[in-house]
């Protein structure tokens, strides 16, 4: 058995932030397919036996069992020394970021891509108007942010950078535009990331996709 395992989805965003760090550190680890769009996190048995709060992502090492991607993202930043902020300061930056991500970038672009793709039936046009609105202005504030500097923090990529890219590497066709073209400093951000080593797009690192016709 791998050293960890990931509880996770090939189109979740917030999976994905976990995936891909797992993957950056080199660790060992394992997915474990969660069958979200039929209902798997909202069963007694998930809840009970695997995250109370009927979400995922969720790592298991060991014998910790960790939920939230913002919090596996920092348990495997400090044990592993990788993309962990410098010092104290940078750690809150860094928190700032993943929580102005979590509610901001994925709160609005996850929502959007969900009710405009998967859900049954498909979202209001005016729903999905509103939160892709509050998407664009979300977004328009990390690319003036990656104006000033490479990534979030500065010169080299950190656990900011991991979880800011929970849902932009996903097709443009999901989303009806184009985030990288549409978003230059973003588009460059992206290419640098990608350009890690390990780097690993959702919808490999992550089992389930292409979903059931």
């Amino acid at each position: 058995m791998a050293e960890y395992q990931l509880y996770c989805f090939a189109q979740s965003g917030n999976a994905y932030r976990a995936a891909l760090m797992l993957n950056l550190i080199g660790a060992e680890w394992e997915p474990i397919f969660v069958d979200f769009f039929n209902g798997e996190t909202r069963t007694a048995e998930y809840r009970s036996g695997v995250n109370e709060m009927g979400e995922a992502p969720v790592l298991v090492h060991g014998g910790e069992k960790l939920s939230q991607s913002g919090t596996i993202l920092f348990y495997l930043a400090e044990r592993s020394g990788k993309f962990l902020p410098r010092d104290e300061a940078a750690r809150l930056e860094a928190l700032r970021w993943i929580i102005f991500d979590n509610q901001k970038i994925g709160g609005n672009l996850g929502p959007y891509r969900f009710f405009r793709n998967f859900a049954k039936p498909l979202g209001e046009p005016a729903v999905l108007e509103f939160l892709k609105g509050r998407a664009h202005g979300a977004l328009a504030i990390v690319d003036k942010r990656l104006s000033r500097s490479p990534y979030l923090l500065g010169a080299e990529p950190t656990i900011a950078d991991v979880s800011m890219t929970s849902y932009l590497y996903y097709p443009s066709e999901e989303f009806g535009f184009d985030i990288a073209a549409q978003y230059p400093n973003i588009g460059g951000w992206l290419g640098r990331m990608k350009a890690l080593p390990r780097w690993g797009h959702p919808y490999d690192l992550m089992p389930g996709y292409p979903l059931p016709a």
